[in-house]
């Protein structure tokens, strides 16, 4: 898996030059919240626009996602960076990069049903909740889920539902999916995940313990799979069934 515009004092009168002269006028000071748009404006055009994310929805949405309110206080300052970020519990929050190519890959629609497995700190889940009709969100460590779960909840988020648990067997009571995509690393492709992925359905997976690959998966509409290898990636291991 790979945070208040504050008010400004009204000052006092003071004698000097008129109020709009020339010698007093200053550049209007960017708000917190300006200032955190303007970083993902420039993450969009730098390093998604810029290299190979061509899918205008999801651009769109990499530009509105608050990504500094998933990360810790702290890092907010990094949360446009093109690099990971720690979460805590020796998880991760992918590189912006990761994020917009897995969701390029995985072609969300308006219609669509998403598995999410490796929630961590939600941020994938709000990026495909944006593009999808439901979005289900599955974490093994339950501090980040019960924290994820709340996160999305006061973004306003209402088509995302989030539990704690092993998200090798997929969570089959909402399957089939039309995407899924997995935030953490096993040595294979769990077959559930495929089993769950519906006809015409794409799965998106670092597959690999000490080199990874990103895999995508098509499930084709006779029930035949298609794989194909995307690009090397460095991910957590996923962790639970998949280590037995």
């Amino acid at each position: 898996m790979w945070r208040s515009q504050a008010q400004q004092p009204v000052p006092f009168e003071v004698a000097g030059p008129p109020a709009h002269s020339p010698q007093t006028e200053q550049p209007a000071r960017q708000t917190e919240k300006e200032q955190f748009a303007l970083a993902r404006h420039q993450m969009v055009q730098r390093d998604l626009r810029g290299r190979d994310i061509t899918d205008k929805r999801v651009l769109d949405v990499m530009g509105r996602v608050p990504r500094h309110r998933f990360v810790p206080a702290e890092l907010a300052n990094e949360a446009y960076d093109d690099h990971p970020l720690p979460i805590g519990k020796g998880q991760t929050i992918s590189q912006p990069y990761i994020v917009a190519l897995m969701t390029q890959l995985v072609g969300c629609k308006p219609g669509s049903r998403a598995l999410d497995i490796g929630t961590g700190s939600g941020y994938q889940a709000a990026v495909l909740a944006e593009l999808c009709k439901e979005v289900y969100s599955i974490e093994i460590v339950r501090p980040l889920a019960d924290t994820a779960r709340k996160r999305l909840a006061e973004l306003g988020y209402k088509n995302i539902e989030v539990r704690s648990g092993d998200g090798y067997r997929g969570w089959p009571k909402h399957a089939p999916f039309d995407v899924i995509i997995v935030a953490a690393a096993p040595d294979h492709v769990p077959q559930p995940l495929i089993d769950q992925l519906a006809p015409g359905g794409r799965l998106v997976i670092p597959v690999g313990r000490f080199f990874q690959e990103l895999l995508l998966i098509e499930k084709q509409k006779d029930g035949t799979v298609r794989r194909k290898s995307v690009t090397a990636v460095s991910f957590v291991p996923m962790t639970g069934e998949a280590r037995e």
